[in-house]
């Protein structure tokens, strides 16, 4: 039997990162925590904030950082606590943690989704619904913005998601198991639809 996941949300205080910071972040939790190269069940959220302008996310006075993960794999991660990251130049203190479960609901989103050849949208929606039919769910899926990120100095293609019609355990499938790649830099990071 497949072990539930849980998000683990810390408390961080900083001022300013990057807004495109996925990259980043994975890199500065993975200093903390090099073991999250290995764990391939680990996601990490973007980190939320109001635009400050110069490509810059104004995050006072607190903001959280959301990992996403089995349910049985909590332990190590809890040494990010009182640990401060850098992220691109930013510094990001992080704090106490609590655990949170999933919450089944029938709108989801994601931020940014990418997958493979996902610079083309016909490729990229047809990607998306193969997965969401391997992973048993029958939904309808919703293309938002093409966003991009940088990786090592490429950048890379990705769209905003809205699923919906979701059954509770089509929802709890999603959030678990998210959609296409780089969920350690905050792609494919399905939450309640709050819009």
């Amino acid at each position: 039997m497949k072990t539930r996941r849980v998000d683990i949300s810390f408390t961080a205080t900083g001022v300013t990162i990057p807004v495109d910071h996925g990259f980043a972040l994975y890199g500065a939790v993975s200093r903390v925590l090099p073991r999250i190269h290995e764990d391939n069940d680990v996601g990490i959220r973007l980190i939320r904030g109001r635009y400050a302008g110069n490509g810059l996310l104004n995050i006072s006075p607190k903001c959280e950082l959301v990992l996403r993960l089995p349910i049985d794999r909590i332990a190590p991660y809890l040494a990010l606590a009182g640990k401060r990251l850098d992220i691109a130049g930013q510094p990001l203190t992080i704090g106490t943690m609590q655990t949170r479960a999933l919450i089944p609901s029938v709108v989801l989103y994601a931020h940014i989704v990418t997958t493979k050849n996902g610079n083309d949208s016909n490729r990229f929606e047809s990607e998306i619904t193969h997965q969401l039919t391997d992973l048993g769910i029958q939904s309808k899926a919703n293309l938002g913005k093409r966003r991009t990120f940088s990786v090592h100095g490429k950048q890379v293609v990705g769209y905003s998601l809205l699923v919906s019609e979701l059954t509770a355990e089509e929802s709890i499938t999603l959030q678990e198991s998210g959609l296409g790649g780089r969920r350690k830099m905050g792609c494919g990071f399905f939450e309640v639809w709050e819009g």
